[in-house]
């Protein structure tokens, strides 16, 4: 095959057009980050006051790969990324280093997940957001900047937070 590469795990040979899509294991860390991002950004909106958001937010984080990552350095990553000494949102929305943060890691990896894939990101935000009651305009905010970095059609945000309110916890 002329202009070829070839695996080093499988051996196979492929086009170099191959060359631009991410491996596995650049994939699997694109989503891991993805993950601990969005659970920032939640954790961020609805505020870190209510227990049941912070160690749903934890959970979250823990689940995406960062086992040894507790409460004390997810809260203190959350402040790194805010920028910001006491409020995590302004009037305009999220913080900028959280807006920066979510669109640099949820876009690129966007285009390499399947819809169904994009969408429980989505709802893992959710799950964070409803942990300590309704949603607030802030974790609202946020969940729909979340759903427009994953490509997401807004209506379809719409239907799968309704449905994330019904569904138990």
């Amino acid at each position: 095959m002329i202009g070829s590469v070839q695996c080093t795990s499988c051996h196979g040979r492929f086009g170099v057009e191959s060359l631009e899509q991410p491996t596995c294991v650049r994939l699997g860390g694109m989503l891991r980050d993805a993950q601990y991002t969005v659970a920032l950004a939640l954790l961020a909106a609805g505020g870190t006051a209510h227990r049941a958001a912070r160690e749903a937010a934890c959970a979250a984080v823990r689940d995406a790969g960062f086992e040894d990552c507790g409460e004390a350095q997810v809260l203190a990553a959350l402040a790194a990324l805010s920028g910001l000494g006491g409020e995590l949102y302004d009037a305009h929305g999220m913080a900028g280093g959280l807006a920066v943060e979510l669109h640099a890691v949820l876009e690129p990896l966007a285009p390499h997940l399947a819809q169904p894939g994009r969408e429980r990101l989505l709802l893992q935000g959710a799950a964070i957001a409803l942990a300590d009651g309704r949603y607030r305009p802030q974790e609202r905010d946020a969940l729909d900047a979340v759903g427009r970095c994953l490509d997401l059609p807004q209506a379809r945000v719409g239907q799968l937070l309704e449905a994330a309110t019904r569904a138990p916890y």
